[in-house]
């Protein structure tokens, strides 16, 4: 183990003796160092550069069936010993509640190869031309390439550490790297958008140039885009938008939220939610992933859980605390930011399962439909009754073919409804950081034009 990790476990060590010493029955340290990186290039030239860090410690501790937490970014003796003193007066504030607890130590834990030294290794300069060759390649694309709004590299890593009460002692160290490219292509008195990003956790796997291309001919392939009649038809998600409609399901998919009667999903375990060719997964432990970790928030190994299998719904995410609630086990969901909050439920990688069609047999197989790019206001959908009413723009499919840009229209509904309607699944596959899902093709929905 690292020099640095040591002396973390050691300081972790030390807050949960303390907190102990002062009456707790339970105590638990968690301290995250992190810092990262963002370079934004414009006109070949450097605009912004930003480094940021950040580090401190969280004490949780549970006495008397009550929990109470405090955090500190002074690591010296005396700031440990005020934040574990502060955690128990914390405590004392609450309610009683009996599903509080601390997670007792996982049988093993994945080792997992998410920390790549190249992208410490690799000089600000190196990043610099990453981004400079993004847009490059962008501009050469096509003379219409005209504005870049944001030519970005962007890197972290994070070392964490959590040690409690139950003999749980861990550490990991994990860092990413990405590019992000937001442009406009402009012909005459049109004007389109396009964007591309790739994050991954190998600095040597950035391909700057294929994402400057992909934003310029999302772009471009826009220009002169309008509207087209009021349509019952297929609709054929890429799959940045799919995962877009993901997103809005992952809330619900949590056990916090069936608990609070929050989900659109609560009392249909054992159901068929979606079409038999939908399978929903989250992995902590995905090889590659850039949510991937070898234990949670709180301690709990990361594992693979399949909440939707062909349709049918399987189970939600929980961290410790909710899964007390429901007498279950814990699916190593205990999400936590940063060392300032305790573990909540939430995802890691998350994603629809790829299926086996190529894309091209997916549209080859329409007579007239819509290949949808983009969506406007999915931040207006509510994700408890999955009601959603969306703008939309893509390509239109006519007898297989991508033929003329189309926007100004909209698709509205239920998300069960929607993906109960998924009659195709490409073999595409493609994560958007922690997201990721492949094409999706819905056989009919009602797509409101001019």
């Amino acid at each position: 183990m690292e020099r640095e990790a040591v002396a973390f476990i050691s300081t972790a060590r030390a807050a949960v003796a303390k907190a102990e010493q002062q009456g707790a029955e339970a105590a638990e340290a968690y301290i995250c160092k992190a810092k990262e990186l963002n370079i934004e290039v414009r006109g070949g030239r450097v605009e912004t550069m930003k480094l940021a860090e950040d580090s401190g410690l969280g004490v949780r501790v549970i006495r008397e069936g009550k929990t109470g937490f405090s955090f500190t970014s002074d690591l010296s003796p005396a700031g440990v010993d005020e934040a574990a003193g502060q955690a128990l007066v914390n405590c004392m504030n609450l309610s009683e509640d009996p599903f509080q607890r601390l997670p007792k130590p996982g049988k093993a834990y994945e080792k997992m190869d998410i920390y790549d030294p190249g992208i410490k290794k690799a000089s600000v300069e190196q990043k610099i031309d990453l981004a400079r060759s993004m847009e490059d390649a962008a501009r050469t694309f096509d003379r219409r390439v005209k504005v870049i709004e944001s030519s970005t590299y962007q890197d972290g890593e994070a070392l964490v550490t959590i040690v409690n009460s139950h003999g749980t002692e861990l550490s990991y160290r994990g860092a990413f790297c990405g590019v992000y490219l937001a442009l406009a292509a402009v012909e005459g008195d049109d004007s389109q958008t396009g964007f591309a990003l790739d994050y991954t956790l190998r600095f040597d796997r950035l391909k700057p140039e294929e994402v400057g291309r992909e934003a310029a001919r999302r772009a471009v392939r826009m220009l002169g885009a309008a509207p087209v009649t009021t349509r019952r038809a297929a609709v054929v998600l890429d799959p940045y938008v799919a995962t877009g409609f993901l997103g809005l399901i992952a809330p619900a998919l949590t056990g916090e939220a069936v608990q609070k009667g929050r989900s659109l999903f609560a009392g249909k375990l054992g159901e068929r939610v979606a079409s038999s060719k939908i399978t929903t997964i989250d992995d902590g432990a995905l090889p590659g992933g850039i949510a991937s970790a070898p234990f949670d928030g709180e301690g709990v190994a990361t594992s693979r859980t399949v909440l939707i299998e062909k349709g049918v719904l399987k189970g939600y995410l929980y961290n410790t605390y909710t899964a007390a609630k429901d007498g279950v086990q814990s699916t190593g969901n205990g999400v936590r930011n940063s060392f300032k909050g305790t573990p909540e439920v939430g995802i890691t990688n998350f994603f629809f399962e790829a299926g086996t069609e190529p894309v091209e047999k997916l549209l080859s197989e329409i007579k007239s439909g819509i290949y949808v790019t983009e969506v406007m206001g999915m931040h207006t959908a509510n994700p408890i009754s999955g009601d959603f009413s969306v703008g939309v723009a893509g390509l239109l499919i006519e007898n297989g073919e991508l033929t003329r840009p189309v926007r100004g229209m909209a698709i509205g509904g239920n998300i069960i409804d929607f993906l109960a309607n998924v009659d195709g699944v490409g073999s595409d596959l493609k994560f958007f950081g922690g997201r990721g899902s492949p094409t999706l093709r819905v056989a009919e929905i009602t797509i409101s034009g001019q």
